[in-house]
């Protein structure tokens, strides 16, 4: 696939007197050249560990591949491969027809080795977006390998049960890498959700969200390289589900549980139901709900998943309704203006055929055939219990990140992302508990949606202020929360397990790629 923006961000060495090295914090201390000897050596020379027996031993490759999407030539893309050494084959699932990696299935508990293989030509690393698993795995880009070199992965699967997602994370190159096609879905499962009885097999479905744009000759086409696009945003001008365009669910007279990940670089959703049926959500980033919850419209932003309960029982054979996405304003000039891609009368970088905020469908669905099934809404989903702010060490003193634009730089607190260094407010203990509290407040004609993520961790949204939206569902665990302009979000962290270092960042892949992404230093 040809990337027609090459450029990569370099870091700045802007208020560098702000930040804190690490030397002496536990036992991974930096050296002068930027060697943490407790990692770097390790990933540098990676052996399968013989006290680790894995239950499930996959090799994972990222590769050049062609994909027939469109009548006509097929598509140059990149794409995971996967190849089973041990362990059930069942577990990796192809998406047929798709460039998207294949699916990863595996229980709570269970011990996983993935060999990775970088094959496509420029350094990569994979990223398990929402597991709970040490630093060296978690896919920091100071890790990123050559074409050509493999990366070792084992952990032990401690999430609960939910729909989790891999996908690369170099500095600069996440965005056109999984534009490119490099994403796949991770399904963890667990005893509690498998005694809930909720639809399975068939009517277990995966839906992968994303857009794009092709040029005559059916290839994709990224950024143009204009410094304006990437501030904004890629946005493409194709809606495209599970890697296929005018995409239409077939789908039987019972009960689906839909699960929905927003795989776009920038885009955010507003979904609702075409024929006005509320979406009756049972899941979010971390896995399922107590109970389930109702709602008109549900905002997804990248990297945010989402499980909806989908009942067509009412429905006779023949109809047809719609998944879509409704329209809304996205901050910045003028009211909105900037999200639907004006600026003082010019293009702004945005898709003017298909802007952020602009309403289409997302996928169709089709009642097919009549079924007998007995799957039932269940009243209780799982055990989660009320979030616990009192618990933070910090609950009279939240640690708090202003996210700002300075210089026509997206920023967190004012800095961009650093390889080897954190700010001494960027430091936390383990097996502590933090309030942290995200700002989106700062206005200006350049204010834009946020959503943040935070690696290695599942957090509770424990508060909102702002500009009111009835569209977020925080009931349960998260891992990225969505901030509007004008919004400020606290969330409930607890830093158990895992001392090292992990990433932060806005989920808006240009925007991480520019910089708008910080470390964060779990103190032994």
């Amino acid at each position: 696939m040809k990337d027609k923006n090459t450029g990569i961000n370099r870091d700045s060495d802007h208020s560098r007197r702000h930040f804190l090295k690490l030397t002496g914090y536990g036992t991974l201390g930096m050296l002068a050249g930027g060697l943490w000897p407790g990692l770097d050596l390790l990933a540098a020379a990676q052996t399968p560990d013989t006290d680790f027996e894995p239950d499930l031993d996959i090799s994972l490759s990222a590769r050049p591949d062609e994909v027939a999407i469109f009548p006509g030539s097929s598509t140059g893309v990149w794409r995971y491969h996967a190849t089973v050494h041990k362990g059930d084959r069942a577990r990796i699932v192809e998406m047929p027809r798709s460039y998207l990696g294949p699916i990863i299935k595996v229980n709570q508990g269970e011990k996983i080795r993935i060999r990775f293989n970088n094959a496509i030509p420029e350094v990569s690393i994979v990223h398990w977006h929402g597991l709970h698993v040490p630093a060296i795995m978690d896919g920091h880009p100071r890790y990123v390998i050559p074409q050509g070199q493999s990366y070792l992965y084992e952990f032990e699967v401690k999430n609960r049960a939910g729909t989790y997602w891999y996908h690369p994370h170099p500095h600069g190159r996440t965005g056109p890498q999984v534009y490119g096609g490099l994403a796949g879905l991770f399904l963890v499962s667990d005893a509690e959700e498998q005694a809930v009885g909720l639809p399975d097999g068939e009517y277990d479905v995966p839906l992968v969200i994303q857009d794009r744009t092709f040029e005559q000759d059916n290839q994709l086409v990224y950024l143009s390289g204009n410094r304006m696009e990437r501030m904004t945003g890629f946005l493409g001008d194709m809606i495209m589900t599970n890697g296929m365009p005018d995409f239409t669910l077939p789908v039987s007279t019972g009960a689906y549980r839909l699960r929905l990940l927003n795989g776009s670089n920038s885009r955010i959703y507003k979904l609702a139901w075409e024929d006005g049926r509320p979406l009756t959500v049972i899941g979010t980033d971390g896995g399922l709900l107590e109970k389930a919850v109702q709602r008109r419209y549900v905002f997804l932003s990248p990297g945010e998943r989402l499980e909806i309960w989908a009942d067509f029982s009412d429905n006779p054979v023949g109809y047809k309704t719609s998944l879509v996405s409704l329209p809304f304003e996205t901050g910045g000039m003028d009211g909105g203006r900037m999200g639907h891609g004006m600026m003082m009368g010019g293009r702004m970088g945005q898709n003017l055929l298909l802007p952020n905020g602009a309403a289409f469908s997302v996928f169709g669905v089709n009642v097919t055939q009549p079924v007998q099934t007995t799957y039932r809404l269940p009243d209780k989903l799982s055990e989660i219990g009320p979030a616990r702010p009192r618990d933070a060490v910090n609950y009279q003193n939240p640690r708090r990140f202003y996210l700002t634009m300075r210089h026509m730089q997206w920023t967190i607190n004012g800095r961009v992302f650093q390889m080897e260094e954190v700010a001494d407010d960027e430091i936390v203990g383990l097996d502590t508990a933090e309030i942290w509290e995200f700002n989106n407040t700062g206005g200006g004609m350049m204010s834009m949606p946020h959503p943040i993520h935070l690696h290695g961790k599942q957090f509770r949204v424990i508060e909102r202020a702002g500009v009111f939206h009835d569209g977020y569902v925080d009931e349960g665990w998260k891992d990225t929360v969505l901030l509007m302009p004008g919004e400020r979000a606290r969330v409930l962290v607890n830093f158990s397990d895992y001392p090292g270092m992990f990433l932060y960042h806005c989920h808006n892949l240009e925007h991480e790629d520019m910089g708008m992404m910080r470390n964060y230093y779990v103190k032994a």
